[in-house]
C-alpha cells in the first residue's frame, strides 16, 4: 500500500511556516534524504523576511530549491550567493561548516515571497569527514523536459533519462515537477527508495486522491501515475538507501554519537569559523 505522511508544521515567525515531512515515524529517511522541509509559501511585508542566523552542520549536504523568492546564503568558506527560483544551492558540510540564510536586502526593502524546499542528504560513511564545499548551479544548467503539460527539472542525481551536473555522493533522485491541470506523469522507478511531496495543488496517484502538503511513499518497484486536477507543484526524491544508521541532533548528522558530541563542543568554542558580515549565531540548544 502507498503510505501518505502528514508533515509536522513549525512556525518560524512572520507567517513563515516550514513543514517537515522527513524524518517521521513512517519515514526516518528516503534514500539518502534524512530531512525534507517544505518552506512557505509566505508573503513578507516590507522590512521583513527570512532570517536564519549562522548555524553549524556536519555529515550532510543541504540542497535548496525555490519556486518563488530569493535566499542570500553565506558561509564560513566565504561563499556569498543569492539563490533564485530554479537554481540549486548544494552545500557539503562534511567535517564542518556554518552558514546563514536570509532574505536579500533588496527584497526585504520591497517586500517579497518565498516558496521552496530544503532537504538534507546524509553523506556516506566514507565521506562524512570530507572537506566542506559550496556549489551554486543556475537554473539554465539543470536538465529539464517539457511534455504534455509536464515540466520536469532534474535537480540532483538521475531521472527520466537525464543526469544533473550537481555532484552527488550516492545514487540520488531529486526532481522538481510542475503539472498543468489534467496532465499525467508516471513516477521514475529507477531507484530503490522514493517519495513524492505535493507542495501545491490537487493530485491523484493511480486514481487515489493525494492531499496537498503531504508526502507519499509509493511501493517499491511500482510506476504509479501522478495526475494533476489543478496546477500542481511537487518534488520526487529518493535514491540509494543509507549505508547504516544515522544519528540526528539539531543540525548535526553522523553515524557516530561521539562525533556529534565533538561537534557540539566545537560550536560552543567557536571552532566552526566565522561568516564575514554576519556576526550573529544560533546558540547550541540546551537539550
Amino acid at each position: 500500500m502507498t503510505t501518505i505522511v502528514e508533515p509536522r508544521v513549525h512556525d518560524l515567525g512572520n507567517g513563515f511556516l516550514v513543514r517537515r515531512a522527513v524524518p517521521t515515524l513512517q519515514a526516518r529517511s528516503v534514500g539518502p534524504f534524512v530531512f525534507v522541509d517544505h518552506m512557505g509559501p509566505v508573503v513578507f511585508e516590507r522590512g521583513h523576511g527570512m532570517d536564519v542566523r549562522p548555524h553549524p552542520h556536519i555529515g550532510l549536504a543541504t540542497v535548496t530549491f525555490l519556486w518563488d523568492g530569493a535566499i542570500h546564503h553565506r558561509d564560513t568558506l566565504g561563499s556569498d550567493q543569492v539563490i533564485r527560483p530554479g537554481d540549486i544551492n548544494w552545500m557539503t558540510a562534511g567535517r564542518g561548516i556554518a552558514h546563514s540564510e536570509r532574505t536579500p536586502a533588496a527584497e526585504r526593502v520591497a517586500g517579497s515571497q518565498a516558496h521552496g524546499m530544503q532537504t538534507w542528504i546524509a553523506l556516506p560513511k566514507t565521506h562524512e569527514e570530507t572537506a566542506p564545499a559550496f556549489f551554486h548551479h543556475p537554473a539554465a544548467t539543470l536538465p529539464q523536459q517539457q511534455r504534455a503539460g509536464a515540466w520536469l527539472r532534474v535537480l540532483a542525481g538521475r531521472a527520466y533519462g537525464e543526469e544533473s551536473p550537481v555532484q552527488v555522493f550516492s545514487d540520488t533522485l531529486n526532481v522538481a515537477i510542475d503539472l498543468a491541470p489534467d496532465a499525467e506523469l508516471a513516477l521514475d522507478d529507477g531507484h530503490a527508495e522514493r517519495a513524492l511531496y505535493i507542495l501545491e495543488g490537487e493530485a491523484q496517484l493511480d486514481g487515489r486522491d493525494i492531499p496537498a502538503r503531504h508526502l507519499v511513499l509509493p511501493d517499491r518497484g511500482t510506476r504509479p501515475v501522478l495526475r494533476a486536477l489543478t496546477p500542481l507543484k511537487a518534488m520526487l526524491l529518493g535514491g540509494e538507501p543509507l549505508d547504516g544508521h544515522r544519528h540526528l541532533w539539531w543540525n548535526f548528522v553522523s553515524s557516530s554519537k561521539e562525533r556529534i558530541e565533538q561537534a557540539k563542543q566545537d560550536w560552543l568554542e567557536g571552532r566552526f569559523g566565522s561568516i564575514e558580515g554576519d556576526p550573529e549565531f544560533i546558540p547550541l540548544p540546551q537539550r
